[in-house]
């Protein structure tokens, strides 16, 4: 049986990230999710002394399986197995992302059609995306540092599902139609969510569930 660790940091800093890809399988088939918090890069070395995976996930050869960029917070996928990182980070329904968004302004129905529909970027237009409004979730966590909020501007919550991967998609989408993402969490990716994980914890799923 696999061994189940847990470990718990406070960040401090904020930059993007990028994860690593998988050049070949070893050993068996192992799957990780991690409650990544805010200011952790998606990676496991970094020359400039930043957090990275290493600081928390104390387990070799394991890549993450698509990134999420040093701003953002939540679920992240490792594994040691190519076939499966392809087969979660390709676009397509099977390996849907959902994302908690909180967004400065309030959004009007032409938005979110926008959003829903496609928008056009600078590497073109986006797949349909499942996109709606949401109360904040009860079971989130404060992020240290807290989000800028204007007391003059609004916020509010949305739900964002998407079908593909692109840099920085989430924030790109929202502020293409006036709203600002202030705080991004990745919630689920396929049948793999945060539930019982919380930040800075790790733990192993079966495979077979992917």
């Amino acid at each position: 049986m696999n061994k189940t660790s847990h470990r718990n940091h406070q960040t401090k800093r904020f930059s993007s990230g990028k994860s690593t890809k998988i050049n070949h399988d070893k050993g068996p088939k192992r799957v990780i999710i991690f409650n990544k918090p805010y200011d952790v890069l998606t990676q496991f070395t970094d020359e400039k002394g930043r957090l990275t995976l290493k600081d928390y996930i104390p387990v070799p050869g394991v890549y993450a399986a698509g990134r999420l960029d040093r701003d953002s917070e939540g679920l992240l996928v490792l594994t040691n197995d190519g076939e499966l990182q392809a087969k979660l980070t390709a676009p397509g329904k099977r390996t849907g992302k959902i994302y908690f968004v909180q967004v400065e302004g309030q959004p009007d129905a032409v938005a979110l059609e926008a959003l829903r529909t496609g928008v056009e970027l600078k590497d073109g237009l986006t797949l349909p995306a499942g996109v709606r409004m949401i109360d904040e979730p009860s079971w989130l966590w404060p992020r240290n540092p807290p989000i800028r909020e204007r007391k003059s501007i609004p916020t509010c919550w949305l739900e964002i599902t998407l079908y593909e991967g692109r840099n920085r998609q989430v924030r790109r989408m929202t502020a293409h139609v006036g709203l600002p993402t202030l705080r991004l969490i990745r919630y689920a990716m396929g049948p793999l969510t945060l539930d019982g994980l919380a930040p800075g914890q790790w733990q192993d799923v079966s495979p077979t569930l992917l």
